[in-house]
């Protein structure tokens, strides 16, 4: 994918999640019901729980990405978190190594089958650069973006992210949305998980969609 085509897919990416209100809650682990392996995680306000997903509000919050174009979701996410983890330890203008919190998301296009796409691969910043600004990448493919407030559907799933185990959770997940007349982002979802994407070790992921106006619960 050429630069000009990346910012397009970046500029999407932050019309979608950039917002200039509202505070990140990163905080520690404890507070959170589903983060188990690292210290800090994403915090979240529960806004209803219903037996095929959790809706949840979430704050603003600054993360590191990068763009990988994948034959395969498994691909894309392990080649861009490898790219971003050189920044974390020390591919930045201050050489500095940051505490990563392995709270690490992927954005699959929705309409991907199994053809090369591009995926946006996310990893949080720990709180300290959630009130300060980040050093800045000295690799012009790492990008500090802003997530939206934002209210999504969630449903989790363990294992690893592969592409066969996100999909299933995917297309369930929309269908139930379906189902009760939710209006959500279908043009792409997210996938996130709680521990390293090298990592072989199986751990908790979830899939999220974007909520559009007032969510469902039902």
């Amino acid at each position: 994918m050429n630069q000009s085509a990346m910012m397009m897919l970046l500029s999407g990416l932050v019309g979608l999640l950039l917002v200039l209100t509202a505070e990140a809650r990163v905080g520690y682990s404890s507070k959170s019901g589903v983060c188990s392996e690292t210290e800090q995680c994403l915090l979240f306000d529960l806004i209803c729980k219903t037996e095929d997903f959790e809706v949840r509000h979430y704050e603003s919050a600054k993360w590191a990405s990068t763009i990988e174009t994948a034959s395969s979701i498994g691909t894309a996410f392990v080649n861009g978190f490898k790219r971003v983890d050189e920044y974390f330890n020390g591919a930045n203008e201050n050489g500095a190594k940051i505490h990563m919190p392995e709270h690490v998301g992927i954005r699959i296009p929705n309409e991907t089958t199994w053809e090369t796409a591009a995926y946006d691969v996310i990893v949080l910043l720990p709180l300290k650069y959630q009130e300060t600004s980040p050093p800045t990448p000295t690799d012009d493919n790492i990008y500090i973006v802003d997530s939206a407030e934002s209210n999504v559907y969630v449903r989790g799933f363990d294992g690893l992210v592969t592409s066969q185990s996100e999909r299933d959770t995917a297309q369930s997940l929309a269908s139930d949305l379906d189902s009760v007349g939710a209006n959500y982002e279908k043009s792409s979802y997210f996938v996130a998980t709680y521990g390293s994407p090298l990592s072989l070790a199986d751990s908790r992921s979830e899939v999220l969609f974007f909520a559009l106006g007032e969510p469902v619960c039902i």
